[in-house]
């Protein structure tokens, strides 16, 4: 399925370097899901989590699980 996300508004984190670097940036969707694509290539598609999958994810950075 094609979803247009011309309106959606990524953000990228305030640790990232102005200079570019290894970013990702992330746009919450009106479901509660999360679109996250990389900064360097915007064209380059999306990944789309589902508001229990981003949680479980935000836990686990804030446990420091994943490398």
């Amino acid at each position: 399925m094609i979803v247009d996300r011309s309106c959606t508004r990524f953000v990228k984190s305030s640790f990232s370097t102005p200079t570019g670097g290894n970013c990702v940036e992330v746009a919450r969707l009106t479901d509660g899901s999360r679109a996250v694509r990389d900064s360097k290539n915007r064209e380059g598609g999306e990944q789309v989590y589902g508001p229990t999958e981003w949680a479980e994810f935000i836990d686990a950075l804030r446990a420091s699980v994943l490398d």
